[in-house]
């Protein structure tokens, strides 16, 4: 009886020992997936960092900036390496590049010329709050830097209002320095000789800020809208290829360009003839509205005018190129646009090329954006073009006394 009763007790010892085995292990399992699964809030906190889409990497090895995604503000603490890393400049070095930002560095505004270990670069002045609204997107992978698309070297954001953004230098400036003066002025660091641009440079770069926006608006994923094409944001490289540039760095509003209705009084409005109607009366955004104004960019380009512009007589209204050329090509008169097209070429063009762009222009700015052409369709037009000019850049100017100045389909994207 009594080994009975050890070998029941035993057996009961035993187990218990297992079922304290066994809850010890369910215990450690438990605790082993919550060490496992992510806690909520790290993935708030993981899924904002991606959004911001701005890190830097600390490591003193590699000094570098990071840019993926869509940008919402800045962080200085993600160490994850990514694709595209960017330079992360101090400001000791960027004054060393631009000689302390000695004004004979100016190129304009807030932009200096600067070169450092060898390389030439233009350093923008901005707002420490503005750097996270560049759209980081276009220059996320080094590797597919479209050619069109000015490239972003770096930056140097410090802890004061201040900031910097470092870009590529392009040696000719911008096209508004080209087509509206400033090459005066603007002579030590323009590296081309000429005074002007000549007809077959024209078409190239028409051609060159198309091929962005198709770039940007077709093969980007999601799409993205410039907002901000105008002939002051397109760069011209040493061979006068067109890049466009200032992506998200713009400071004014819809409602900040409405605030001054008359160009007498403030040069920067040329930037309302630039605004499609949809976006200046409605904001509405969409590709019409870089399309838009890349057909007042192309007015200026073929007329060497700006945007808007006041008649030699007092009190008269202002006149906006993308109004004006309408009423030329409704007119029939052939004279009328010669008189307009920029008096820098003098015959050195192609006039049915020169109509033939005058068309697109027109309809590219189209009050109703579902009538505007898009971005394939201007940059397969041109392209055409190109392949039909002469060669010759010294040619009279050629024209079909038998085409009308306006093209008879509603829509002038294609012929």
């Amino acid at each position: 009886m009594w080994n009975v009763g050890v070998y029941l007790a035993l057996t009961i010892a035993i187990f218990g020992a297992i079922i304290a085995v066994a809850a010890a292990a369910v215990v450690f399992v438990i605790r082993l997936k919550r060490k496992e699964k992510p806690n909520l809030s790290s993935i708030d906190s993981d899924m904002e960092l991606q959004q911001l889409g701005f890190s830097v990497r600390t490591a003193a090895s590699d000094k570098k900036v990071s840019f993926e995604g869509s940008q919402e503000g800045l962080d200085h603490v993600h160490l994850t390496p990514r694709k595209g890393l960017l330079e992360l400049y101090t400001i000791e070095e960027l004054k060393k590049a631009t000689e302390d930002f000695n004004p004979g560095n100016q190129i304009e505004g807030k932009v200096y010329h600067g070169r450092l270990n060898g390389k030439n670069m233009a350093i923008k002045l901005i707002k420490t709050e503005h750097v996270s609204n560049v759209e980081v997107r276009l220059f996320n992978d080094a590797t597919h830097q479209h050619p069109n698309i000015i490239r972003l070297l770096g930056t140097c954001v410090t802890e004061g209002s201040s900031s910097f953004l470092v870009f590529e230098y392009a040696k000719n400036g911008s096209l508004k320095d080209w087509l509206h003066g400033g090459l005066a002025m603007k002579n030590q660091f323009i590296a081309s000789c000429y005074c002007f641009l000549t007809w077959k440079q024209r078409l190239r770069i028409s051609r060159d800020v198309a091929v962005a926006l198709q770039y940007m608006h077709q093969v980007m994923n999601p799409s993205y809208i410039h907002r901000n094409i105008k002939s002051k944001n397109i760069f011209l490289d040493e061979d006068f290829n067109a890049k466009v540039g200032d992506f998200g760095i713009r400071n004014s509003s819809v409602e900040d360009e409405t605030k001054y209705p008359d160009v007498s009084t403030n040069p920067a409005t040329w930037n309302l003839g630039y605004l499609a109607p949809e976006y200046l009366h409605q904001g509405v955004v969409s590709p019409a509205v870089d399309i838009f104004a890349y057909g007042v960019v192309l007015l200026e380009i073929l007329s060497g005018k700006t945007p808007i512009t006041r008649p030699d007589n007092k009190g008269g209204t202002n006149v906006w190129l993308s109004e004006k050329i309408k009423a030329i090509l409704v007119s029939e008169n052939r004279d009328e646009l010669r008189q307009w097209m920029d008096c820098a070429l003098g015959e050195n063009f192609w006039f049915d090329t020169a109509l033939t762009m005058a068309n697109l222009a027109r309809a590219c700015t189209e009050e109703d954006p579902c009538l505007r052409p898009n971005a394939g369709e201007i940059v397969e037009k041109l392209s055409r073009l190109m392949d039909e000019s002469p060669e010759d850049e010294h040619m009279l100017i050629c024209e079909s006394s038998c085409k009308p100045l306006v093209n008879s389909s509603t829509n002038n994207s294609s012929e």
